[in-house]
C-alpha cells in the first residue's frame, strides 16, 4: 500500500496534465447530474414490454366492489382545526355554515366534510341536520350538542368530547393547486376573514392534515438545506482561517471538501433521491467535514515541510506520502461505516449510506489530487506563511505535557477507559425505539402545532385500523361478523391509549330498536352505501374497525400495540374462520421501529469487525486492531449514555448518526495509530514513539475536531428536530474522540502495545 502510494503521490504532481483531464471528467459528469438527470433516470425507470403485460393481467384479477366512494375520516388532504365555545348557538351555527360556504367557493377546495354534512342515520333517510337553523331557540341547540356527541360519525371524531373543538376535513381540487399557499395559509385567511363578520362569536384557526404536514416538512427542508449549508462553510472557513493565520493554506483546504460537495451532489442527482432530507441536508455538510479532516491534515504535514525548508514541488508529494496512507484508511473505514447503513430496511437509510460511500469517494480524489497539485504550483509557494502563529502549534507544548501524565498513569487510565465504554456501553443499550409522526416536522409550525392540539381533544390525528377478513363459506350479513366486530371493539376500547373506535357496530348500534346480532346485521342494508362500504365490503369479506392514535411515540404505543395484537389471536381462536390484521401508519411505524434496532446492531457491529480486520491487516498487528477499539466505540457509547439521561428514545436519525460518527471518530485514531507505527521503527522506547506521534498528528487532530465540532453545531439550531439530534450527537462524538484519542489512545498503546513483537513481524515480512 506504501509503495502504491509513492507512485500515486509522483504521479499527482509530475503529471498534472492528467489529473487535470480526470477531474475535469469527474465534474462534467456532476454537471449533467445538476442540468438534466432524467435523461439517465427515465432510462432506468422504463420497464419492460413483458413487464407491463403482466402488471395489466394482474390488476385483470382484482376482484373491484360497486362504483361507490366510501366516507373516509382519516383520507382528507388537509383538516382544519376550529376552536370555539360558540358552535351550538344561533350565531357559532351561523359563522360555521357561512365560513364553510366561503371555502368551498375558492377554486382549490373540491368538498369539506364537517358536522353538518355527516350521512343520514335514520332508517327513513330524511334530513336530519346535526346543527339547528340559527333561527333555532336555546334548547334546541343543546339537544343539538347532545345528540352530536352521540352520533357515532361525530362524537370524538368531528368534534370533541368538551365541544370545544371541530374538524373540518378538507379534499383540494388539485388542477387550482398553484402553490403552497393555496393548499395551507389561504384556507386559514379565509376562514379567519369570515369570522371577522361574526365579531360575536370566539372563533380560531389552524390547518394541519397529511398535505400540510408535508409543506410544512418541505419547506423546513429548503430552508435548512441552504442556510445551514451558507452557516457551516462560513463558520468553517473562519474556524480554518483562524487556526492556519494563513489565507492561501485555507483557500487550498477549502478546495477539497468544495469540490468533493459539489462532485457528489450532482452525482447522486442521477439516483433521483430528492425527497430525502437527509441527503439535501446533512450529506452536504457531512462530506464536506470528512474532506475538511483529510485536507487538514494533509496541509499541515505540507505546511510543516514547507518550513523546515523543502521546495514547495517537494513538500506536496512528500506530505502525501507521509499521511497518505492514514489518509485512505480513514476513508476506507470512514465509507465502511457509511456502506453499513445499507443494511437497514428503512429506504432513506439505505439511500443516505450510498450516497455518503459516493460523497467519501469523491472526497478522498478530490483531496490527493487538487491539494498536492495546488500547493505544488504558485499558490502553494507561500502556503507556510503564518505557521509559527499557529495558536494550536504554539500551545501544543502545553497539551504535550499532558500526554507524559497519562502515560505515567497508564495503567489505571487504560483500565477506566475500558471500564468507561463498558458502562456508558451497557447504558447506552437501553436506548428503547421510538418515532413520531411530527419527529420530521418543525415544531413551531402550525401544521404541527394544530396536531397537537387534535391529540388532546379527540385522542389523535392519525387513525389505525383492525382489518377483519373471513371465509367466503361465511355468508355475507352473517350474525358471526357482527359478533366479530363487538369483540374487536370491545378489545380497543379498553386500551386507553386508543380512543373512538368506529366500525358498523356504532352504526348499527345508532339506529333504533335493540335484539341479537343476528337481527341487528340487516339493519345494515338501510344504510347509506357510502357509509356501509367504509367500514364493511361484503364482496371482498373484510369489515374495518378504526381507532384514532396520538403522536405519543412508537415507545409508548408498543405494549399497547402487542397487547392488542394477543387480544385479536384470542378472538381469533374462539372464532374460526376469520383473521385480523393490525394496519396503519403507527403500526407501519412500530413494526419497523424493531427492524431499526436489528438495523442498529448490524450496521455498528459490521462496521466495528470490518473496521478491526482493516487496521489488522495495514498495521500487520491484531493487537493494533484491538486497541483501537475502545477510542473508537467510546464515542458511540458516550454520546448513547448522553441521549438515554436526556431522555430521548431511539430514533431513526440517531441511527444514522452512530453509524456515520463511528465512520469519522475512527479517522483520529487511524492518524495517531499510523505515525506511532512509524515512530516504532524509529526509537526503542515505546513512550518515545507515542510522544512522538502526538507531536506530529497533534496539530492537525485538534484543529479537525475543532473544525468538525463547529460544523456539526451549526446543525443544532436547525428548527428541524431530526437536524437539531443530529448536530448535537455529532458534536458530542466527535469531542469524545478527541478526549479519547488524547487520554485513553496513550494509555492503551503505553500499556498493550508490544514493539518488539511488530518489528519482528516487520522484519519478517520485509
Amino acid at each position: 500500500m506504501t509503495k502504491i502510494l509513492d507512485h500515486l503521490a509522483a504521479w499527482s504532481v509530475r503529471h498534472r496534465s492528467a489529473v487535470v483531464v480526470l477531474l475535469l471528467t469527474i465534474t462534467a459528469i456532476s454537471v449533467v447530474g445538476y442540468v438534466d438527470p432524467q435523461i439517465v433516470l427515465s432510462l432506468l425507470e422504463r420497464r419492460p414490454p413483458e413487464q407491463e403485460r403482466e402488471l395489466e393481467a394482474d390488476s385483470d384479477d382484482v376482484t373491484v366492489p360497486p362504483d361507490v366512494e366510501p366516507l373516509s375520516l382519516s383520507g382528507s388532504d388537509a383538516v382544519l382545526v376550529v376552536q370555539s365555545p360558540d358552535f351550538f348557538t344561533s350565531e357559532g351555527a351561523a359563522a360555521m355554515r357561512q365560513v364553510v360556504e366561503d371555502l368551498e367557493s375558492l377554486d382549490a377546495v373540491r368538498s369539506i366534510l364537517w358536522m353538518d354534512r355527516v350521512p343520514i342515520l335514520n332508517i327513513f333517510g330524511l334530513p336530519e341536520p346535526l346543527l339547528p337553523r340559527s333561527s333555532a331557540s336555546e334548547s334546541r341547540f343543546a339537544a343539538a350538542k347532545e345528540k352530536a356527541l352521540r352520533h357515532p360519525l361525530v362524537g370524538g371524531q368531528l368534534l370533541s368530547d368538551d365541544t370545544q373543538t371541530l374538524l373540518l376535513l378538507v379534499d383540494y381540487n388539485y388542477y387550482h393547486i398553484l402553490d403552497d399557499d393555496a393548499a395551507t395559509g389561504l384556507l386559514r385567511r379565509t376562514a379567519e376573514e369570515t369570522a371577522a363578520q361574526f365579531p360575536q362569536v370566539d372563533l380560531t384557526f389552524r390547518v394541519t392534515g397529511r398535505v400540510p404536514s408535508q409543506i410544512a416538512a418541505v419547506a423546513s427542508h429548503e430552508a435548512n438545506q441552504l442556510k445551514f449549508q451558507l452557516i457551516g462553510y462560513g463558520m468553517i472557513l473562519v474556524v480554518t482561517t483562524v487556526l492556519f493565520r494563513g489565507i492561501r493554506a485555507v483557500i487550498i483546504v477549502a478546495l477539497a471538501p468544495v469540490t468533493g460537495v459539489f462532485w457528489t451532489l450532482g452525482i447522486v442527482r442521477f439516483f433521483g433521491y430528492d425527497d430525502n432530507p437527509l441527503i439535501d441536508v446533512i450529506l452536504p455538510i457531512l462530506v464536506s467535514l470528512v474532506a475538511l479532516t483529510d485536507g487538514v491534515h494533509l496541509m499541515v504535514q505540507i505546511r510543516t515541510l514547507r518550513a523546515a525548508g523543502m521546495h514547495h514541488s517537494d513538500a506536496a508529494p512528500t506530505a502525501l506520502r507521509q499521511v497518505g496512507l492514514a489518509c485512505f484508511l480513514t476513508s476506507l473505514t470512514t465509507a465502511i461505516g457509511f456502506g453499513s447503513l445499507m443494511l437497514a430496511d428503512s429506504l432513506w437509510v439505505q439511500q443516505f449510506g450510498l450516497c455518503c460511500m459516493i460523497g467519501v469517494l469523491m472526497c478522498f480524489v478530490a483531496v490527493v489530487t487538487l491539494i498536492p497539485l495546488a500547493c505544488s504550483s504558485w499558490l502553494g509557494r507561500n502556503v507556510h506563511v503564518g505557521h509559527e502563529r499557529s495558536l494550536i502549534d504554539q500551545n501544543l507544548g502545553r497539551v504535550g505535557g499532558l500526554i507524559s501524565v497519562v502515560l505515567r498513569h497508564r495503567v489505571g487510565i487504560g483500565l477506566a477507559g475500558i471500564i468507561a465504554t463498558l458502562v456508558f456501553g451497557a447504558v447506552a443499550l437501553t436506548l428503547s425505539p421510538d418515532r413520531r409522526l411530527s419527529d420530521g416536522l418543525p415544531q413551531k409550525a402550525e401544521a404541527t402545532q394544530a396536531m397537537a392540539h387534535v391529540d388532546r381533544a379527540l385522542g389523535g390525528l392519525e387513525f389505525a385500523r383492525v382489518q377483519i377478513s373471513w371465509a367466503k363459506e361465511i355468508p355475507a350479513g352473517s350474525a358471526k361478523i357482527l359478533e366479530v366486530v363487538v369483540a374487536t371493539d370491545d378489545l380497543l376500547r379498553s386500551e386507553p391509549m386508543v380512543s373512538h373506535p368506529l366500525s358498523i357496530r356504532n352504526l348499527i348500534d345508532a339506529q333504533p330498536g335493540s335484539g341479537p346480532p343476528e337481527e341487528r346485521m340487516t339493519l345494515l342494508e338501510l344504510l347509506p352505501p357510502p357509509l356501509k362500504r367504509a367500514f364493511y365490503t361484503p364482496e371482498r369479506q373484510e369489515a374495518v374497525v378504526t381507532f384514532r392514535v396520538q403522536d405519543l411515540g412508537m415507545a409508548r404505543y408498543g405494549p399497547v400495540f402487542e397487547r392488542i395484537e394477543s387480544g385479536l389471536e384470542a378472538i381469533q381462536r374462539e372464532h374460526p374462520g376469520f383473521e385480523f390484521q393490525l394496519t396503519g401508519a403507527p403500526v407501519w411505524r412500530w413494526r419497523n421501529l424493531f427492524q431499526i434496532v436489528v438495523d442498529l446492531a448490524s450496521s455498528l457491529g459490521t462496521a466495528s469487525v470490518i473496521i478491526l480486520i482493516v487496521l489488522a491487516i495495514v498495521y500487520r498487528s491484531i493487537r493494533l486492531g484491538l486497541i483501537s477499539i475502545i477510542p473508537n466505540l467510546f464515542p458511540l457509547a458516550f454520546t448513547g449514555a448522553y441521549l438515554v439521561v436526556a431522555g430521548y428514545n431511539l430514533e431513526v436519525v440517531m441511527v444514522c448518526n452512530f453509524t456515520v460518527c463511528l465512520g469519522i471518530a475512527v479517522d483520529d485514531t487511524i492518524h495517531f495509530l499510523t505515525r506511532f507505527r512509524e515512530e516504532q521503527h524509529r526509537t526503542d522506547n515505546d513512550d518515545v514513539a507515542i510522544e512522538r506521534a502526538f507531536t506530529g498528528v497533534g496539530t492537525a487532530l485538534i484543529m479537525t475536531t475543532l473544525v468538525l465540532v463547529a460544523g456539526f453545531s451549526v446543525v443544532t439550531f436547525s428548527d428541524a428536530r431530526d437536524h437539531h439530534i443530529f448536530g448535537v450527537m455529532g458534536t458530542l462524538t466527535i469531542a469524545a474522540a478527541l478526549f479519547c484519542d488524547l487520554i485513553f489512545l496513550p494509555a492503551l498503546l503505553g500499556t498493550f502495545a508490544s514493539k518488539r513483537k511488530a518489528i519482528q513481524r516487520e522484519a519478517q515480512n520485509t
